[in-house]
């Protein structure tokens, strides 16, 4: 004889699994990317914006799951029971109210919303710091045009954004190659970096950020591209440094001035020989020799709307051994890291060096360059001297 088996059995353990699932998911914690944790002015903003549509979608949700709960308690089927429904179609007074309320909804959210989307690249009155952010495949060029050195050339960092806490920072973007986006969440929202135009956007970080740890370290925030541009687009990573206005002060005292070359014999030698043969081929360093500083390597020039940007080719490494990570900020900047990325970067990153064009100003990553062990070693010594 078989057994009947009740659907509920099945149905109710399942519904509960399900809930419980929903629940665990929220509990999850908010992790070192959440644009729930602001640590700056806009990104509050942006932050309020949110809490306000949550409000607002609750209180509808409650409304409409409670009439919904209501209408299907209070007037289900009964037995025996041949009434029809009554009709509301063409009742004009309720029709006009449930159109009414939801174009007020959206005008109280809509508001806000465009005030806050202009406002958050808006130029910041007052004293700011300028930075230029250029988009490569798959790295960020920042250039601080305010800041410069004896000989005139501004400060060039790559994948490492440095911001003195409590003062507006105004990044003006653009792109060499396709369109990237850049996100910081607990400082602002995303804004695309496009070939051929100029975005902005307005940062500006709390005085207590540099003592707070998002994840990697006290005053570090991570940030990304936003926006799919390519086969490494996962390792197009960034991190921002939040410092007092006396550490920011200290940090381009130390990144203006020039590296120094090496002299005698030994690895860093080498590595300086190596560099001046090979690595100058794309990337560049303001080295101090006896003849004064010079700059080493080439770069290539963007013309976007009359304005020209002065772009690198690859990563500036005048001061790579002050940085804590490198190739799109996705490897902590390791003797180890580095040896296998002089060895192979490919291994390491996906990148497409084959079709690199240096005289067209287009690199897709670093090529396999057959290094021998004496000249990796040489490299490594040198970079990590370069602070």
């Amino acid at each position: 004889m078989r057994r009947r088996v009740r659907r509920g059995r099945c149905v109710y353990p399942a519904c509960a699994l399900a809930l419980l699932g929903v629940i665990l998911a929220g509990c999850s914690g908010s992790g070192p990317q959440s644009s729930l944790e602001p640590a700056g002015p806009s990104a509050r903003d942006i932050d309020g914006l949110w809490r306000l549509v949550l409000v607002l979608a609750t209180i509808v949700f409650v409304i409409v799951a409670a009439g919904m709960v209501v209408a299907m308690v209070r007037f289900r089927e009964r037995p025996g029971d041949t009434r029809e429904p009554k009709q509301l179609h063409g009742n004009t007074a309720l029709e006009i109210t449930w159109t009414i309320i939801p174009a007020v909804l959206l005008a109280i959210i809509a508001v806000p919303t465009l005030q806050q989307h202009f406002e958050l690249r808006d130029e910041p009155d007052g004293p700011r710091l300028d930075v230029t952010v250029i988009g490569h495949q798959w790295w960020w060029e920042f250039t601080y045009p305010g800041l410069t050195d004896a000989e005139g050339a501004p400060l060039t960092t790559a994948n490492e954004l440095h911001l003195p806490a409590g003062q507006p920072v105004y990044l003006t973007m653009t792109s060499v190659d396709v369109i990237h986006s850049f996100w910081v969440p607990p400082l602002n929202g995303k804004r695309d970096v496009v070939p051929g135009r100029v975005t902005n956007l307005k940062l500006e970080a709390d005085a207590s950020v540099p003592s707070e740890d998002f994840g990697f370290g006290p005053g570090v925030i991570l940030g990304q591209c936003a926006e799919f541009c390519g086969l490494a687009h996962a390792d197009m990573r960034l991190r921002v440094f939040v410092h007092s206005p006396a550490d920011f002060d200290a940090w381009v005292e130390r990144q203006l001035a020039p590296a120094a070359e090496p002299t005698g014999t030994g690895p860093i030698a080498t590595g300086y020989q190596t560099f001046e043969l090979v690595c100058t081929a794309c990337h560049q360093a303001r080295v101090a020799g006896s003849g004064g500083v010079e700059r080493l390597g080439q770069g290539v020039t963007v013309d976007v709307d009359g304005e020209s940007f002065d772009a690198a080719l690859a990563p500036d490494l005048t001061h790579f051994g002050s940085r804590t990570t490198f190739g799109g900020a996705s490897f902590d900047a390791t003797r180890d890291h580095l040896a296998r990325w002089l060895a192979n970067p490919s291994d390491l990153k996906p990148m497409a060096p084959e079709r690199n064009d240096i005289a067209a100003g287009r690199i897709l990553g670093m090529p396999n360059l057959g290094l021998t062990t004496d000249e990796i070693d040489g490299l490594v010594e040198l970079l990590e001297s370069w602070q």
